[in-house]
């Protein structure tokens, strides 16, 4: 091999004392091949510090061995937990990620997605938090979200949300809440917490009482929201806020107002990640199964990908994973 040279494939051939196309096997694991051989060639891989070109071994598998994600930022706690969760799981399957932020703007998303596309990820897990696009119907990548409603013949991976928000409310009720105001992000149909939240109270006979905060509003402004829309409601002895931070929001509130928690206000979360949970760890809180969650939107994606079943249109239902109520200093 000449000086200077980077090692190819007939190099370690020629090392190893065999052909290329036992090279070629013993990188790919196809066919049998004897310890001996494969220790053979493994040696000379080692001593030539022979790197295989992933573009040429993509162009013959039509794999990347690539998976692109996008959330809406890594700065917030949920979705940098979910990132390495992703990313994890991914490696334990000698898979790479190649992670977006969407920031919340749908322009963002769409060239990102349009990102992907071009770089021929194998596929595509999506959390952020912006309408469904138009253009995931057109892709030939297979794709997952998590806690995300793209289409219907997308499987979206979630918590059982619904459950969550029953959960944190009926805690409230029980620890003697008759107030409860629910705190999130936006108030619709599809919003399982909110949904859980009206439920007990409907069986309770207490009228509900819902904040919005839109998800994407910059701080301090989202902040700044919460904090006037609960100074103007009357009467309001505990709040569920619909993500750990939103509950930070408000127990700052508290304190600037002088009430005791949980004597006079009482507060829940949602979401329980690591981060949350050493910055505020007497918050109670609905915690979410993020490293099951990443694992079941990973296992899955997978399946699609090696099925090549990103041309199937047809209806697949959420899968949801429980949650844990978490009871802390603040309930």
């Amino acid at each position: 091999m000449e000086a200077g040279r980077e090692p190819r494939l007939g190099d370690v051939a020629e090392r190893a004392g065999v052909s290329v196309a036992t090279v070629s096997r013993v990188l790919n694991n196809r066919g049998y091949l004897s310890a001996a051989t494969r220790e053979r060639v493994s040696k000379a891989i080692e001593e030539l510090d022979y790197r295989p070109n992933q573009v040429a071994r993509s162009l013959l598998s039509q794999r990347t061995g690539t998976v692109g994600v996008i959330v809406p930022t890594v700065a917030l706690p949920f979705y940098g937990e979910v990132a390495v969760g992703v990313e994890n799981e991914l490696a334990e399957r000698g898979m790479r990620l190649l992670l977006c932020n969407s920031f919340g703007r749908a322009d963002r998303e769409r060239e990102h997605l349009d990102l992907l596309v071009r770089n021929r990820v194998d596929g595509i897990i999506s959390g952020a938090h912006n309408d469904p696009l138009p253009e995931y119907q057109n892709i030939r990548q297979a794709a997952v979200t998590i806690d995300r409603e793209l289409a219907p013949h997308v499987p979206n991976v979630r918590a059982d949300n619904e459950a969550g928000g029953r959960m944190a409310t009926e805690h409230l009720l029980e620890r003697g809440a008759r107030r409860p105001v629910l705190v999130t992000s936006r108030s619709h149909s599809r919003n399982l917490r909110e949904r859980g939240y009206r439920a007990v109270l409907a069986e309770a006979g207490i009228e509900p009482l819902v904040i919005t905060a839109d998800f994407h509003t910059p701080e301090p402004q989202r902040t700044r929201l919460v904090h006037d829309a609960l100074s103007a409601s009357v009467g309001i002895d505990a709040v569920f806020a619909t993500d750990d931070l939103q509950a930070a929001a408000v127990l700052e509130w508290a304190v600037q107002r002088g009430m005791r928690v949980p004597e006079d206000l009482k507060v829940v979360g949602f979401d329980g990640t690591i981060a949350m949970r050493r910055a505020l760890p007497g918050l109670t809180t609905v915690q979410q199964p993020i490293a099951d969650l990443c694992a079941k939107a990973v296992e899955i994606l997978v399946a699609r990908i090696e099925a090549n079943s990103s041309d199937c249109h047809e209806e697949v239902p959420a899968i949801e994973l429980p949650v844990t109520l978490i009871c802390g200093r603040t309930t």
